[in-house]
């Protein structure tokens, strides 16, 4: 049997770079992803394709995405692991609301961030089939300078949301 903590911290390293066949490697079929209820409506399904839908949204916004682990823990199938995602805001980072419409957009500003994480997984048979996290996402809003928001910026959003609006109607 594969080690749970490793194929954990593969399913996070996918996130960045998987195509795939990554996900599927290390995905189970029915695998839930708890924090996807902000995310597109293609990351609120199950099993691997979710799992992809979720890493492009996050490739959409950032590039030079990259977690660095700090460290694992793992009591039989549960594992936990501490993280610092890292990236440059280069394209509009686009939130949901429950119905899967669009709720905000926080246009690309160019900065850097780098925030820790904690993400919790469970695994059976080998693949990772649940997944939730505690991320500070105050934290990267600061970094990125999206709060405070400048009046300019606020402007910037409003207009990203509605060009958003329109792409998913």
């Amino acid at each position: 049997m594969a080690d749970p903590t490793a194929i954990c911290v593969e399913s996070i390293h996918i996130m960045a770079t998987g195509d795939p066949t990554a996900f599927a490697a290390v995905v189970h079929p029915e695998a839930v992803n708890r924090e996807a209820k902000d995310e597109p409506p293609a990351c609120r399904g199950r099993g691997p394709a979710a799992y992809y839908a979720t890493s492009l949204w996050l490739r959409a916004a950032y590039s030079d995405l990259r977690w660095e682990i700090h460290d694992t823990v793992a009591d039989g199938n549960l594992v936990a692991v501490h993280a610092t995602m890292r990236g440059r805001h280069t394209g509009d980072f686009v939130a949901y609301g429950p119905d899967g419409t669009v709720e905000a957009v926080f246009p690309p500003t160019g900065q850097t961030f780098a925030t820790t994480q904690s993400h919790w997984f469970r695994v059976v048979d080998g693949m990772v089939i649940e997944h939730w996290a505690n991320r500070d996402d105050l934290g990267t809003a600061k970094q990125l300078g999206w709060v405070p928001p400048t009046p300019l910026y606020l402007l910037r959003s409003a207009l990203a949301r509605r060009r958003a609006r329109s792409a998913h109607a």
